[in-house]
C-alpha cells in the first residue's frame, strides 16, 4: 500500500516530485501552491503524513511549523531560511515530528561537499593557496549566492581554511546549477566542479529522504543521513 505524500510548493520541483513519487512508494494525496497554502489543514492533507516542501525562503518557516503542528514529517528543499532553524527545532521537537533539510538534495552534491571539505583541510596547511567559489543557476532562482555555495563556503571554513575565500554568482538561462571551488597559487590552480544535468537528481534525493523520514523524530540534515539511504 502506498504511503500518503503532500507536496507543498507545486512549481518545477514540486511537479517533478509528483511525477517520481510512485517509484518511491508514495501516493500524492495533496498539492499546495503559494495561492492555496493557507488552506493547509488535517482535512486538506487527506491523510498524508509526509510532505515535501519546495517554496520560498519567506514561506518555508511558516509552512514547516504548520506541518509539524499537524503531525506531518517534512523534507524541506527550500533554501535561504536556515537562520531560522533554531526556531523550527523548537517547534519540531515538542510536536514529535521530524524534518530533513538541505541546501541541495542531490546525492552527488552532498558527496561533493564532503570532497571539498577534505580538499580544504589539505590546502589550509599550504599558505600559498587562496580559494574561490563560483556558481551559476537559471535566471528564475531567487537567492544568490545559492544555498549550496553558501554551504560549500561553510564547509571550507569548518575544515580549517581561514584565508581569502571569494564567492561569486551568475543567473542566466535555464541551467539547473553548476558549482565550482578552486584553490589557486602562483604555481598552479586546482578546480573542483559539480554540474547538474537536470533537476531530476534533486527530486529523487528529496524522495529518498521522504522514505527515510517515515516514523522518525527530530531535525536532520540530508548529508548526515546519506549513508543510511538504501
Amino acid at each position: 500500500m502506498s504511503a500518503g505524500l503532500a507536496i507543498v510548493g507545486h512549481g518545477k520541483m514540486g511537479r517533478l516530485i509528483e511525477q517520481f513519487a510512485p517509484e518511491y512508494g508514495f501516493e500524492v494525496r495533496a498539492c499546495f501552491t503559494s495561492a492555496d497554502i493557507d488552506t493547509l489543514s488535517a482535512e486538506t492533507l487527506r491523510g498524508a503524513r509526509t510532505a515535501v516542501e519546495f517554496t520560498t525562503p519567506f514561506a518555508a518557516p511558516t509552512d514547516l511549523a504548520r506541518l509539524a503542528s499537524l503531525g506531518v514529517n517534512t523534507v524541506c528543499g527550500t533554501t535561504g531560511w536556515f537562520a531560522g532553524l533554531p526556531a523550527i527545532r523548537e517547534v519540531i521537537e515538542p510536536a514529535g515530528t521530524a524534518i530533513v533539510w538541505s541546501a541541495n538534495f542531490s546525492v552527488g552534491v552532498n558527496l561533493f561537499l564532503q570532497t571539498v571539505a577534505q580538499a580544504a583541510a589539505l590546502f589550509a596547511k599550504q599558505s600559498e593557496y587562496e580559494a574561490w567559489g563560483w556558481e551559476i543557476h537559471h535566471s528564475a532562482k531567487k537567492d544568490a549566492p545559492s544555498g549550496t555555495l553558501t554551504k560549500l563556503a561553510e564547509e571550507i571554513r569548518r575544515s580549517g581554511y581561514k584565508r581569502t575565500l571569494t564567492l561569486s554568482s551568475n543567473r542566466a538561462g535555464a541551467t539547473p546549477g553548476t558549482h565550482e571551488i578552486g584553490f589557486d597559487s602562483a604555481a598552479d590552480t586546482i578546480t573542483l566542479r559539480h554540474t547538474a544535468r537536470s533537476r531530476e537528481g534533486f527530486a529523487r534525493g528529496a524522495l529518498r529522504a521522504a522514505q527515510w523520514i517515515v516514523g522518525k523524530k527530530g531535525v536532520y540534515e540530508f548529508r548526515d543521513i546519506l549513508g543510511e539511504l538504501s
